[in-house]
């Protein structure tokens, strides 16, 4: 992966279809393209002679997986998810379905 730091703009390049998929799912987690995306704060220390790993929290993403199974709706609805744009309609008493990692919006 080549990185590319030009004053406060951070360019991430892929060089391989594993290092594409992973980016897209990073960006996935990431960008929200209708509230504030999340960030990117770094955790620990990056010193590459005692390891050549830079890690960072993505805030507002939960520690583990959440349980949204007991969301459900009471009135027909469409709902969408927020990241890929998919669209979803749910009859009363449907759960909401989880998409690119959380639940989706209702778009009434």
């Amino acid at each position: 992966m080549k990185i590319l730091v030009d004053r406060n703009i951070v360019e991430f390049s892929p060089d391989t279809p594993q290092e594409t998929a992973d980016m897209e799912i990073l960006w996935r987690v990431v960008v929200d393209c209708i509230r504030d995306s999340k960030r990117l704060t770094p955790i620990g220390e990056y010193i590459p002679i005692k390891s050549n790993t830079a890690r960072f929290v993505i805030e507002g993403v939960p520690g583990g997986k959440t349980d949204y199974s007991d969301k459900s709706v009471s009135v027909e609805c469409t709902v969408y998810c927020d990241i890929c744009n998919k669209y979803s309609n749910l009859k009363p008493g449907d759960s909401v379905p989880n998409c690119c990692g959380k639940p989706m919006e209702n778009l009434d």
